[in-house]
């Protein structure tokens, strides 16, 4: 956490007396200075506030390294969180999955696909991949809508089994939940209309209004790149969403300059509106993964073993759904968006 600075002042003291006063002030400090940045002050522990939520996660980012690899080896065996999913009787037994339907090709209804218009895309496969090996039957799924500031609390309060909505893995999130090995490589990236003076992530930021999904990783890179220096002060990130798309909205409607989002999701946005466009390279590296509830080690392992045999198939595995749904809005090279050969660094 974020250590206040203690101030003194010496003013209208003189002489010797003083002198050594300063000294053993200054002294007290050096000795006091790592307690404070360790345990915080009575500023940063109160209710409520912005900074505690920032502190939370510096401090989550200080004992979580590499986050994308925090996460248990993966295992076909059953345990009780599997048991109480299988033994659901009737239409209940299903896996309950929170998923988004505004995403286009990602989770969403094609209105145009005819029928019932169900839900479809990249992260759609997996959910029924996951089911099938759970359950026996990929639509033995019951897929909940989740907007992006309650995949969280979703998990936690136990409204579904799993969250598989293009969920970055960070340490801060792995402070609340579990996460599977990664499934997905991408960074975050601007979307501005392609009239737009914004060249990228850089100084044509300064004084834009930005739009950001409420609970995203893009948020609170935002944040801390302001805070830090990276990001120009005068930028303005006061409008936040409970989905992202409707950042895209805003932008249409004009109320905002651009939408910050990961590179795939923006992709997907560009494809559906050809007024606006990606502008520069994505400016951090990201990667998606399932989210479950901290305690169901059963259930993160057999995810996993769902996530090797489906990247490793060869038919209707990763690459068959990247071609099927991805390709047309993030071209033919999917190299760039596998994850890398997963390690599980997590042991219990």
């Amino acid at each position: 956490m974020r250590a206040q600075r203690l101030r003194t002042g010496l003013k209208g003291w003189g002489g010797v007396g003083a002198m050594a006063f300063a000294c053993s002030l200054a002294v007290l400090f050096a000795c006091l200075l790592p307690v404070l940045r360790s345990h915080g002050t009575g500023g940063e522990t109160g209710a409520g506030g912005h900074g505690v939520t920032r502190g939370g996660q510096a401090r989550a980012a200080q004992e979580c390294a590499e986050p994308e690899k925090q996460t248990l080896a993966p295992s076909d065996a059953d345990g009780p969180t599997i048991d109480e999913i299988q033994n659901r009787q009737g239409e209940k037994r299903k896996l309950i999955v929170g998923v988004d339907q505004n995403s286009y090709r990602w989770g969403y209804r094609d209105p145009n696909s005819g029928g019932d218009a169900e839900l479809e895309g990249f992260d759609i496969d997996l959910a029924h991949r996951i089911a099938q090996d759970v359950l026996g039957d990929p639509d033995a799924v019951q897929f909940k809508a989740i907007p992006t500031n309650q995949r969280e609390p979703a998990i936690e309060n136990g409204r579904v089994d799993m969250v598989v909505r293009t969920m970055t893995i960070n340490c801060a999130r792995l402070e609340k939940v579990a996460f599977s090995a990664p499934y997905f490589r991408t960074g975050q990236q601007l979307l501005a209309p392609k009239s737009s003076a914004i060249t990228g992530y850089d100084g044509t930021l300064a004084g834009k209004k930005i739009c950001t999904a409420a609970g995203s990783t893009a948020l609170s890179t935002l944040e801390q790149d302001r805070e830090d220096g990276r990001l120009a002060a005068d930028t303005d990130l006061g409008t936040t969403v409970p989905n992202q798309l409707d950042c895209l909205v805003r932008l249409q409607l004009g109320e905002v300059d651009a939408v910050v989002t990961d590179g795939a999701l923006a992709a997907s946005q560009a494809a559906q509106d050809p007024t606006v466009q990606l502008k520069g390279d994505a400016f951090t590296t990201e990667y998606y993964g399932v989210a479950m509830k901290k305690d169901a080690d059963d259930l993160v392992r057999r995810v996993n073993h769902v996530l090797r045999e489906w990247r490793a198939d060869e038919s209707g595995g990763w690459q068959d759904s990247y071609d099927a749904w991805l390709k047309p809005t993030m071209g033919d090279d999917a190299a760039k968006s596998e994850p890398p050969a997963p390690e599980y660094l997590r042991t219990s």
